[in-house]
């Protein structure tokens, strides 16, 4: 997993389409190797068959590229029973740390690590969570349970317990959606939210008490205290003065999906493509294009640049952390005392 090998990579991370690697999807990773593959419930059949993928993907992306997975417990999980765990929405983990402060940090670690076995038997990398946002009144639903509290330091504590979990499995943890989706009364997959608010500190303090995590994921959100033209996703402003600097965020920083409508009033001529082009020179490391398309899909990783120096670094960092805090975990035991804690 050498840093010359990561800078030979576009920096992208991209959907396919089906259950199985197409002999055009393979060609495709091997002329423009993206950073990385992210795999949805269309992808996903048994565990069998997604051995089969996995295997495929190996075999034509290069050794460092990751394969990613939105796995956050609740309606936000692409591996399911009957062939995988069940997992508590996140807003569950709040509820019984409201009742005991020590049990609520203990089933949340419990809950990333048994998130983190499941993906890493699977063969993934990197799963996108947990979710830093702040679960709160009168938002829209489409974070809902998927917020941990509505309190921004016990989200910042049970999002850092997740995460913690998350690594203890070996599994690369993306805390989403930055600088903070809580506030927005719009779904982003469907519309551009606007968050009017001048004082966001709530919100970006779950994200700066785990500034030191290995991936963070951009909202496609438009503020405009910090940006009246751009959304952060696009924003040179926000990725440098909030992410970076307030946030005190260094690691890997990958869009939210491209081909949600918020930003289908910036895509140019080139659509995805485009858009990828902008959040890149914004300053984000990877853009994620998700949908499995093989024009769009192509497009992109044609246009897109190689892995800067400066992303292969942090990209190195994240495996390194994932490695480091790897800990010999018995899934049962674990299982048997998430469930006693949150019965």
């Amino acid at each position: 997993m050498g840093g010359g090998e990561r800078n030979c990579m576009k920096a992208a991370i991209v959907g396919i389409a089906g259950p199985d690697l197409t002999s055009d999807e393979a060609a495709l990773f091997r002329a423009q190797p993206p950073a990385g593959v992210i795999l949805f419930a269309r992808n996903i059949v048994d565990p069998p068959r997604l051995a089969t993928l996995v295997a495929a993907l190996r075999r034509v992306l290069p050794a460092s590229a990751v394969l990613m997975v939105d796995q956050e417990g609740g309606r936000v999980a692409r591996l399911r029973p009957p062939h995988w765990r069940a997992h508590p929405p996140a807003a569950a983990l709040g509820a019984l740390f409201g009742r005991s402060e020590a049990d609520g940090l203990r089933a949340a670690w419990l809950n990333g690590a048994l998130i983190g076995l499941d993906c890493a038997a699977a063969g993934f990398d990197v799963a996108a969570a947990p979710v830093l946002d702040l679960g709160l009144p009168g938002a829209h639903a489409v974070i809902g349970d998927r917020a941990l509290a509505e309190d921004p330091t016990v989200v910042g504590r049970l999002g850092g317990a997740v995460a913690a979990g998350l690594l203890a499995a070996g599994v690369q943890p993306v805390v989403k959606h930055v600088p903070g989706h809580g506030r927005a009364r719009l779904d982003s997959h469907l519309a551009l939210p606007t968050v009017a608010a001048n004082d966001l500190d709530a919100d970006l303090l779950p994200f700066a008490l785990n500034a030191e995590l290995p991936w963070a994921m951009s909202a496609h959100i438009l503020y405009p205290a910090w940006d009246p033209t751009l959304p952060a996703t696009l924003s040179p402003a926000i990725i440098e003065r909030i992410v970076r600097g307030r946030i005190g965020f260094e690691g890997v920083l990958v869009t939210d999906d491209l081909a949600m409508r918020a930003l289908s009033g910036y895509a140019r001529a080139g659509a995805p493509a485009d858009l990828a082009l902008q959040a890149l020179a914004a300053g984000c490391d990877l853009a994620l294009y998700c949908t499995g398309e093989a024009a769009p899909t192509t497009a992109l990783l044609v246009a897109c640049p190689v892995v800067t120096p400066r992303a292969a670094a942090r990209l190195g960092a994240a495996w390194a952390l994932a490695r480091d805090r790897r800990l010999a975990l018995d899934a049962a035991a674990l299982a048997a005392e998430r469930d006693r804690l949150l019965a």
